[in-house]
């Protein structure tokens, strides 16, 4: 049901409707935006992320290009290409995991303890490549199966399957 109502939408927005255009925004603003921040780890980049995504995306409609089908997989990749683009100027920011609310029974030295943890995994994952870093991501965080990854990184299944195993290896590795 998903794909007729993504096509609905692209076919639609290829005709400018705005109630189309604002569907797709409202459908997909918080996912976009909630990637760039885990991978940016700052709220205005992230905001900065989720804006461009969708102001290219239009661009490429107004280009009579832009996707035929997969509409959040492209939406996806545009974020994850400008997010590259940001990283190519500068040094990669750590990378923010979910909040940590800490539990009120638990002891000032675990709560610390855990912290301390959380950096560690966001140290390493900016040590990844890009890619490895946008599987861990999509898979883990943003809990996404392997063909939604491979549709948004425009990789075969079995590339992104090396690149979850690469990426995996080498967390176990920076970790230990």
């Amino acid at each position: 049901m998903r794909a007729a109502t993504d096509q609905d939408l692209l076919a639609r927005a290829q005709r400018f409707e705005e109630e189309a255009l604002a569907e797709i925004f409202d459908l997909y603003h918080a996912g976009i935006y909630r990637y760039a921040m885990r991978l940016l780890g700052d709220e205005e980049l992230a905001r900065d992320c989720m804006s461009e995504t969708f102001s290219r995306f239009l661009v490429s409609l107004q280009r009579g290009a832009g996707p035929q089908e997969h509409l959040q997989a492209y939406l996806y990749r545009i974020a994850h290409n400008w997010i590259t683009d940001l990283y190519r100027k500068k040094t990669p920011p750590s990378v923010p995991l979910d909040e940590f609310i800490p539990d009120p029974g638990e002891s000032v030295h675990q709560i610390v303890f855990q912290d301390m943890e959380l950096q560690r995994v966001r140290d390493a994952l900016t040590l990844l490549t890009p890619d490895q870093r946008q599987v861990i991501i999509l898979k883990y965080l943003e809990d996404w199966d392997l063909d939604e990854i491979a549709q948004a990184m425009n990789k075969p299944v079995g590339a992104v399957k090396s690149l979850q195993h690469r990426a995996v290896e080498a967390l176990r590795r920076l970790l230990t």
